[in-house]
């Protein structure tokens, strides 16, 4: 039963950890990147879909990325998609590809992106030790019921906070490398 309380916390961690770190993966650095547009979602017919789903996305160079829709007619609301995201580029089609020039970013727009991407990964700090929480009460509620001993409780505990102190380093290390990603001219 403890194993089990352990097993699933871990799990979740890790699917903590994996939120983030897509989440990180669409903030915009100095260069163009396909992760960027993971997020977007197109009003295709009435419906949300994601941009990924509708075109391929390629970058050809470092601050240029091109989309090419597989349906032509989707072209003004891709356009229209991009336009109200969050990344700060302005497209242009020539009726069969989109065309995104990322220009180099400011030392302010950086500092804005750092402030985003530290609220992200701590966000996710939160989750994991909301996680961490819940595995507690789980561990408690098993003593309680004296389906395990208070040795055992108080090993199975140490054992959560060991997961959440791993998870949140690594959680850390995301956003370090990020930031240094960020910052880079």
């Amino acid at each position: 039963m403890v194993q089990d309380v352990l097993s699933e916390a871990e799990e979740k961690m890790k699917k903590a950890v994996t939120v983030v770190k897509s989440e990180l993966a669409g903030v915009r650095t100095g260069r163009a990147s396909a992760a960027l547009f993971d997020r977007i979602m197109v009003d295709y017919y009435g419906t949300k879909t994601p941009l990924k789903q509708m075109a391929s996305i390629s970058t050809p160079e470092a601050q240029l990325a091109i989309i090419q829709p597989w349906d032509k007619s989707a072209i003004s609301a891709i356009e229209k998609a991009i336009m109200t995201s969050e990344l700060g580029v302005t497209p242009s089609n020539d009726g069969n590809v989109i065309r995104l020039p990322f220009p180099p970013l400011s030392e302010e727009r950086r500092k804005d992106f750092v402030k985003l991407v530290k609220k992200m990964s701590e966000e996710g700090k939160v989750a994991v030790r909301n996680i961490r929480h819940g595995a507690r009460d789980d561990l408690g509620s098993l003593e309680k019921e004296k389906l395990i001993s208070e040795d055992e409780e108080k090993r199975a505990e140490k054992r959560v906070n060991e997961l959440t102190d791993k998870y949140v380093k690594e959680i850390d290390g995301l956003l370090q490398r990020k930031e240094q990603e960020i910052m880079e001219v």
